[in-house]
């Protein structure tokens, strides 16, 4: 099980593969494991990494506060130290707020970016934004990681056919660390570079789903202030888009990665 020490924690990492290094962050509550659909794929023609963010999967879990520049210094450090650098970074949700805060801190260790259904910042700004906030906090809270993984299930995976996948889902959420999940709750809220977006001169490519949490017009209209950013929306698609829909997903990341070698 390869861990590697990162300041004060170790942090547990996989690479698969030859070729041009990337790097996949997983998103919050997430883990290195469900981009179990994209390694082989990606494997084929690149060296993958993957790796469990601080607080989540085989990584430690110390007490917090965790912050987004946090996760992104001990990224920055993982590239470092395994001597990857440029490489291409693909972040779903949490990993794409990482991916960002990459980008604008430490330019010089991205050849290229994903932005999986995330964005430049996370500001509770209405009274439904922050009542939903306060929602999931409480049901964690109050009730356990596996009944916040029950109630999530249900919006990520809505269909029939999707049972197996919500079953999974339920039984992985359940293995998180309660604390360090709330602590990377707490490092989401009010996280913003919203005002560094033209800073990020790499190419970059924003996937989103059509029915993801925020609207695709969010997305439009930060894409728009990218210098080399473009948007691909996937159809029929919630929030775990590399899971519900991968063949699909796989296909777009690939067309973009081919024309960045």
């Amino acid at each position: 099980m390869p861990r590697l020490r990162i300041g004060d924690i170790e942090l547990h990492y996989e690479i698969t593969g030859k070729g041009q290094p990337i790097l996949l962050i997983h998103g919050l509550g997430s883990g290195a494991r469900d981009w179990e659909m994209q390694v082989p794929f990606l494997s084929k023609n690149f060296q993958v990494v993957t790796v469990d963010v601080r607080g989540h999967g085989q990584s430690d879990k110390p007490t917090g506060p965790y912050s987004i520049p946090l996760f992104a210094a001990d990224t920055v450090e993982l590239i470092r130290s395994l001597d990857i650098a440029p490489v291409h970074i693909i972040g779903i949700s949490m990993g794409g707020m990482i991916a960002f805060q990459v980008a604008v801190d430490a330019p010089e260790m991205v050849k290229s970016l994903v932005i999986v259904n995330s964005g430049p910042e996370f500001v509770l700004r209405s009274p439904r934004d922050i009542i939903r906030g306060l929602q999931r906090l409480l049901i964690v809270r109050l009730f356990g990681m596996r009944k916040m993984g029950e109630a999530l299930s249900k919006r990520l995976f809505p269909k029939e056919e999707h049972r197996e996948l919500r079953q999974l889902f339920v039984e992985r959420w359940a293995e998180n660390d309660r604390p360090a999940y709330i602590n990377s709750m707490r490092a989401i809220v009010g996280w913003s570079v919203a005002d560094r977006l033209g800073e990020i001169d790499c190419p970059t490519l924003v996937i989103a789903a059509d029915q993801d949490y925020t609207p695709v017009s969010l997305k439009e209209a930060y894409v728009a202030k990218m210098p080399q950013a473009e948007l691909v929306v996937i159809a029929d698609s919630r929030h775990a888009t590399p899971v519900e829909h991968p063949e699909k997903f796989n296909e777009v990341l690939m067309e973009f990665l081919s024309k960045q070698v």
